[in-house]
């Protein structure tokens, strides 16, 4: 059996979707040789993965042609396919598709969404509700978000969450700042909530918040400069570190004193989980998925009140006993999901879209 995956974002992204497609290939290759062989449809090439369970197709066009080209591609070779990337792929493929789908961002939170890519998505969901076989929603808030809005899914959509890779579990060595920090990792992007986070960063007391700094790492994403501006504000308590290799990640997830992640709207909300894996006490949103991926084993806040934020900071900060207790909350919490049941699931949704016939 042929399955097809849109690889794309392994090459071409490097949070977010590009994470995603990363771990699943090397949780997909990490399984065995079950009979099962993957055609990776990208741009670029990436990582190590078996070569020969895993081939790539390489096509240098831009959207919309690469979209194009890689389904009739695919329809010619493969049993089935995994789009990780669009909805637009699933109009145009002619064999049995699954869709990921990562949140409603575009419905639910239109005005903290990438104006561009919000347009693309209202524009090419309707019709791949109507196409595609499978729905792999990352959360169950996202499963909740799509049906609310196209219940035509409701019977062709499943949750698969996700998981943090096993090395935030063993990091290493913790990083080293030169003072002690509170960490907040994510694209910077307006619904990352990070103007409220400083500011309420920067109205703890003196005497809470002490030598510690806030250190913000992600890459720049779009509509920086509200974000930009408040951390220039404060030079001297908030460190804008730029994106980081995973190893180095790891590292400043297990040095970080606290964890802090008030997303206004997540899909899943994976730096999570990778913080509690690391053993960093969290600070999150009680917002869309959140809830559901931090369990008991964060704080939780309502992401639109400073005051609520600098609270929950200031409560982490002066408690050692209670950053104890969510480190080990978090660890466990963080255990429980994997990337190996994420492949897993995905695989048998894959294999049963392409039906007994496609085996062999």
């Amino acid at each position: 059996m042929i399955l097809g995956i849109d690889a794309r974002a392994a090459a071409e992204v490097r949070a977010g979707r590009g994470r995603y497609v990363r771990e699943l290939l090397q949780a997909l290759a990490a399984l065995g040789d079950d009979g099962t062989r993957y055609r990776l449809y990208a741009r670029e090439w990436w990582g190590d993965l078996p070569r020969d369970r895993f081939a790539w197709s390489l096509r240098g066009l831009p959207d919309p042609a690469w979209h194009a080209a890689a389904a009739l591609a695919a329809s010619r070779s493969c049993a089935a396919f995994l789009s990780t990337n669009s909805y637009l792929t699933a109009w145009i493929t002619q064999i049995p598709t699954a869709v990921v789908v990562y949140d409603l961002v575009a419905f639910v939170d239109p005005n903290n969404a990438q104006a561009r890519a919000a347009r693309i998505e209202r524009a090419t969901i309707g019709r791949a509700v109507r196409r595609a076989g499978a729905f792999l929603c990352i959360s169950e808030a996202t499963r909740r978000d799509l049906v609310a809005r196209f219940p035509a899914a409701a019977d062709r959509a499943r949750v698969v969450p996700l998981a943090a890779d096993p090395r935030f579990a063993t990091p290493g060595e913790p990083a080293r700042l030169g003072v002690p920090y509170v960490l907040g990792v994510g694209t910077l992007e307006p619904r990352k909530n990070l103007v409220r986070l400083i500011e309420a960063w920067a109205a703890l007391p003196p005497s809470v918040r002490g030598d510690h700094v806030l250190a913000l790492v992600g890459p720049t994403g779009w509509d920086v400069d509200a974000t930009l501006a408040a951390a220039r504000a404060h030079p001297d308590d908030v460190r804008l570190l730029g994106f980081v290799s995973d190893e180095e990640l790891a590292s400043l997830y297990a040095g970080a004193t606290a964890f802090a992640y008030p997303s206004t709207y997540e899909g899943f909300g994976l730096p999570v989980l990778e913080a509690m894996a690391a053993g960093a006490p969290v600070v999150t949103s009680s917002v869309s998925s959140l809830p559901e991926v931090a369990g008991d084993a964060a704080v939780l806040v309502d992401p639109y009140d400073v005051r609520a934020i600098r609270d929950a900071l200031a409560s982490v900060l002066a408690d050692p006993a209670q950053r104890s207790e969510l480190r080990e909350r978090g660890r466990t919490r963080a255990a429980a999901f994997s990337w190996a049941r994420t492949a897993q699931e995905t695989l048998a949704v894959l294999q049963a879209l392409a039906g007994p016939t496609a085996a062999g």
